[in-house]
């Protein structure tokens, strides 16, 4: 999408472009060296084979970040240089799991003439499972 969308290419209702990706745990390792966060529940598979979650799982800020993608998709600098998730996360993702970030425009609103878009937004996995749900706003 061009750096700003237009207005009139916009509507209620209107689906946001799905972005899908494998989670593999070379992807969390990856992440785990860019954050920092080598949380053994993440990285050590023997030690997260042990605890109630069976296994390791993805850090929720990389399913994040395909929700922030799919986002970009959308909107370009308007999501960029603005935009706001709130967000609850669900379920673990894990090594294996194909995760599909989804949305849709639920509303436009206008405050002091500028619009702002409304959108429901959710990951699942492969079984159709919620991995984190929730809504975002941009700024147009």
């Amino acid at each position: 999408m061009d750096q700003k969308p237009k207005l009139s290419d916009i509507h209620q209702g209107d689906s946001l472009p799905s972005v899908v990706k494998q989670i593999t745990q070379k992807d969390i390792n990856l992440y785990a060296e860019a954050s920092g966060d080598f949380n053994p529940i993440h990285v050590d598979e023997s030690f997260a084979a042990q605890t109630p979650l069976g296994g390791t799982i993805a850090h929720g800020m990389l399913i994040l970040a395909y929700i922030s993608e799919m986002m970009t998709e959308a909107f370009g600098q308007s999501w960029l240089s603005g935009g706001k998730l709130s967000v609850r996360f669900k379920a673990p993702a894990r090594p294996g799991d194909t995760i599909t970030a989804s949305g849709k425009i639920d509303s436009i609103e206008h405050k002091e003439g500028i619009p702002y878009v409304n959108c429901s937004i959710e990951s699942c996995n492969q079984k159709g499972e919620t991995v984190i749900t929730g809504g975002a706003v941009v700024k147009l």
